[in-house]
């Protein structure tokens, strides 16, 4: 049992965030996996690893099926809750090549839970659709199907492959710098015309309650955040963190973390982006 708890916990873990968004529900969900387990006789287990890839996409499914009138009914925009990946002694890093970048994440909220089942066993983690098909139980051309109605659902082209989308740390810096500098002009030099920033607050922290569109207005948001965080008396801290394996800003004062910050370029430009401020969602950093 201990052997197969280290050889597949990661790749379980990595399934379960990716399908669930949270990484006390994901935990949550492998621990159920080898609970059931130790009712099993090991030694008829021929294929573990498919095994316990399709205990835990079950798992999930289920769990998917529970939360999904809580978020219909959040507070806010909900958005994954994101993660720390530089930390040595957490189990999570091993899985950060298994990722989608945060902001497939968010679009992944689109679907439904078979269809985020279908899209993260392809895109993140390469399963071919025989595999997939015997993983979630349903015929291999209704996953081929699934996989596409996925696609389009998240605004893909059919045709296009998909594009990794994470911001990388140049990125990071220069919105940082811009929002240092407090200039209008540098912060808008870096923003698409069709930016949106997302920030989650889930009613225990303020956060805007819907998302906020065009330049002008996220550039005033951002402004407004960093302004806010950077005048509290040296309190708060702003520091570079790896965030589900990409790039990411932390704002942290003594009492925990206050807020996460997450970035998306297209085109040369910030597409989109993502504050965390729920403190339920900030435990893990």
């Amino acid at each position: 049992m201990r052997e197969l708890y280290e050889n597949y916990r990661p790749l379980l873990f990595s399934i379960a965030y990716q399908m669930m968004g949270s990484v006390s529900d994901a935990e949550d969900a492998v621990q159920d996996v080898f609970v059931k387990l130790a009712d099993r006789d090991l030694a008829q287990l021929k294929e573990p690893k498919s095994y316990l890839c399709k205990m835990v996409s079950n798992r999930c499914l289920d769990m998917l099926k529970s939360t999904q009138r809580q978020r219909e009914q959040y507070f806010g925009p909900w958005l994954p809750e994101p993660f720390e990946t530089s930390a040595e002694d957490t189990a999570e890093t091993v899985v950060r090549g298994e990722l989608l970048s945060y902001a497939m994440l968010v679009l992944l909220e689109r679907l439904s839970p078979l269809e985020r089942a279908v899209f993260i066993l392809r895109e993140a983690l390469g399963f071919e659709y025989p595999d997939i098909a015997e993983l979630v139980e349903k015929t291999e051309v209704y996953c081929r199907k699934l996989f596409s109605r996925a696609r389009a659902k998240m605004g893909f082209d059919p045709e296009m492959p998909i594009q990794p989308e994470a911001a990388d740390e140049e990125w990071v810096h220069r919105f940082l710098s811009a929002l240092e500098q407090g200039s209008m002009d540098s912060v808008l030099s870096l923003l698409s015309k069709d930016v949106v920033i997302t920030s989650d607050g889930g009613g225990k922290a303020s956060a805007a309650v819907h998302p906020i569109v065009s330049p002008i207005f996220v550039a005033r948001f951002a402004l407004g955040v960093y302004r806010k965080f950077s005048a509290a008396d040296g309190d708060i801290q702003i520091e570079h963190v790896s965030l589900n394996g990409q790039p990411g800003i932390v704002f942290r004062s003594q009492e925990g973390v206050e807020g996460a910050m997450l970035l998306h370029v297209e085109g040369d430009r910030i597409r989109d982006l993502f504050v965390v401020r729920n403190p339920d969602k900030l435990q893990h950093l």
